[in-house]
C-alpha cells in the first residue's frame, strides 16, 4: 500500500491543499511512574500490555493498516532512568522500525507521568528546564528522521489528576492545586517548543488536548458551564500568550493563585500553533452537569454521537484558525459499538470538511486494548482492568499471554486508509480561513 510521507514543518502550506488528509493509529502510553499508597503499583501501559516485550510485534500491526503515521510515546523514565543516566536502546529501537516501516512517528514526549526522580514531579521548580533539555536530547537524537512531536500529552487532563483530584504527582487537590500544576504544565510546553525549534527548525510541534463540551441541565448552572468550557481551552490559551485581562478564566486564575507575572510570561513568550489535535471520546467528552438531591455538583457523561465531532472541530477552528486532527478517538465496548462510533465519527469528519474546516488526520487510539487507570488503585490483576477499544482486541485468558487478537475492524480502518482523502471528502475551498499565526 502506497503511503504519502506527512508533511514536515517547510511544507506546512501542504495541510491547507484540499486533498490533504493523513491516516493514523497510536498505542496507549501513559507512564505514572509513582507507586500508589495504599497498593504499590504503578501505571506504565507497556508493561501492562506487554509492550516491552512485544514491541516489534505491535509496530508491525501499525504498518499493516498502511497508515502514514503513528502517535507513538516515548518512557522518558525509561530514557533518563538518572539525573545523569541515558538509555537510548528502547527509543532506538522503536523509532527506528517505524521509520523503516515507512511510517513516520509523531512522538509523544510526555503522558502524564514523569521520572521518579525529579521530586515533586510538576511542581519542581526546576520541571520546565528539565523537560526542555530531554526534549531538546530526543529531537538531537532523531534529527533529520523525526520532524513531528507532541510536547506533552492532554495538559488539562494532567492537570486534573496532578493537580484537582490528587491522585498522580505531584498530589494536589482542589482548584488552586489545579492552576498550580497547568502554570508549570504550560510552562514546560513553551520551553519545549523553543529547544525541539532551536535543534531542528523543520520540527512541528502538534498540540493535543483532551476535548470536552459541557452544557447545564440546570439553568442555574449555565455560567459554572460556561468556565468549565473555557478551561477546556485554557493550555492552549495560555501556551499561545491569549491570557491577558479581560479573558474570561483571567480573574478566575488569579484568584486561585496564579500570578499576573507569570500569565506575563506567557504572553512574553507565546508560541505558535500549527496544529491542533484533538482526542475525544463518545463515552467520555460529552459532559453534562446537574445537582443531585442533596444539592451537590455533579457531571454525568452521556454516550455521543458524531456531532461531538463537528461541534468540537467548529469550536477549534472558530478559536485558533488553526489545520485541526482528530489525535484520539475510539468507542469502548462490542465491535458493533466500536464500528458505529467509527462510521460516525469518519462521517462527521467528512462534514466538516465540506464546511471548510481543515481537519486533516484521523487517528484511531488505541490499536489495542489498554489497562484501565483504576489499575494502579486496585488490586486485581491487569487483565481485569482490560478496556477493549483498540482494532485488536487483547487476550485476557492467563494462558494468552496477553496475545493481539485481530477484529473485523482492522479490515474496515486498512480499507479507509487505502481511500487516503477519497475516504473523508475534499476539503472545501473558498476564502482563506486560517489564522496567519496559531
Amino acid at each position: 500500500m502506497q503511503r504519502q510521507a506527512l508533511p514536515k514543518r517547510s511544507q506546512l502550506g501542504r495541510l491547507r491543499d484540499p486533498d490533504a488528509f493523513w491516516w493514523a493509529a497510536g498505542i496507549e502510553d501513559t507512564f505514572i511512574t509513582e507507586p500508589w499508597h495504599l497498593t504499590g503499583r504503578t501505571l506504565d501501559e507497556y508493561e501492562l500490555t506487554g509492550h516491552y516485550d512485544r514491541w516489534a510485534e505491535d509496530l508491525a500491526l501499525i504498518a499493516e493498516l498502511g497508515v502514514s503515521a503513528a502517535r507513538y510515546g516515548v518512557p522518558w523514565h525509561r530514557i533518563q532512568p538518572a539525573p545523569d543516566r541515558w538509555d537510548w536502546d528502547f527509543a532506538d529501537r522503536t523509532i527506528g522500525r517505524l521509520l523503516d516501516l515507512g511510517v513516520e512517528p509523531i512522538v509523544d514526549l510526555v503522558h502524564y507521568g514523569l521520572p521518579r526522580w525529579i521530586d515533586g514531579a510538576f511542581a519542581n521548580p526546576a520541571y520546565p528546564e528539565l523537560v526542555a533539555d530531554y526534549a531538546g536530547r530526543v529531537a538531537e537524537r532523531f534529527r533529520g528522521r523525526v520532524f513531528w512531536y507532541t510536547p506533552l500529552n492532554e495538559p488539562r487532563i494532567t492537570a486534573w489528576y496532578c493537580g484537582k483530584l490528587g491522585w498522580w504527582p505531584p498530589f494536589r487537590r482542589g482548584w488552586c492545586g489545579f492552576v498550580s500544576v497547568m502554570m508549570a504544565v504550560c510552562r514546560g510546553i513553551v520551553r519545549t517548543v523553543e529547544t525541539l525549534g532551536a535543534v531542528d527548525p523543520e520540527i512541528v510541534a502538534a498540540h493535543v488536548d483532551a476535548t470536552d463540551l459541557f452544557e447545564a441541565a440546570d439553568p442555574a448552572l449555565e455560567d459554572e458551564a460556561q468556565r468549565r468550557q473555557e478551561v477546556v481551552f485554557l493550555a492552549l490559551d495560555l501556551v499561545s500568550g491569549r491570557l491577558a485581562a479581560g479573558h474570561p478564566l483571567y480573574d478566575w486564575l488569579i484568584g486561585n493563585g496564579a500570578a499576573e507575572a507569570d500569565l506575563a510570561w506567557f504572553r512574553e513568550h507565546a508560541i505558535d500553533l500549527p496544529v491542533v489535535g484533538m482526542n475525544l471520546y463518545p463515552m467520555f467528552t460529552q459532559k453534562r452537569l446537574l445537582r443531585d438531591a442533596a444539592g451537590r455538583l455533579r457531571i454525568r457523561m452521556p454516550y455521543g454521537s458524531g456531532d461531538l465531532v463537528s461541534r468540537l472541530g467548529r469550536l477549534y477552528f472558530e478559536r485558533y484558525g488553526a489545520p485541526l486532527f482528530v489525535s484520539e478517538t475510539a468507542s469502548v465496548g462490542s465491535l458493533a459499538r466500536r464500528r458505529a462510533w467509527l462510521d460516525a465519527s469518519v462521517a462527521a469528519t467528512h462534514a466538516l470538511r465540506q464546511e471548510g474546516v481543515p481537519v486533516f488526520g484521523y487517528t484511531w487510539w488505541p490499536l489495542f486494548a489498554l489497562v484501565a487507570w483504576a489499575y494502579r488503585q486496585g488490586r486485581r490483576p491487569p487483565a481485569a482492568y482490560l478496556l477493549q477499544m483498540g482494532l485488536w482486541d487483547v487476550d485476557p485468558a492467563p494462558a494468552a499471554a496477553l496475545a493481539r487478537v485481530r477484529t473485523p475492524l482492522v479490515d474496515a480502518y486498512r480499507d479507509l486508509v487505502a481511500g487516503g482523502s477519497d475516504s473523508v471528502g475534499r476539503l472545501a475551498t473558498g476564502e482563506p480561513r486560517f489564522a496567519e499565526h496559531g
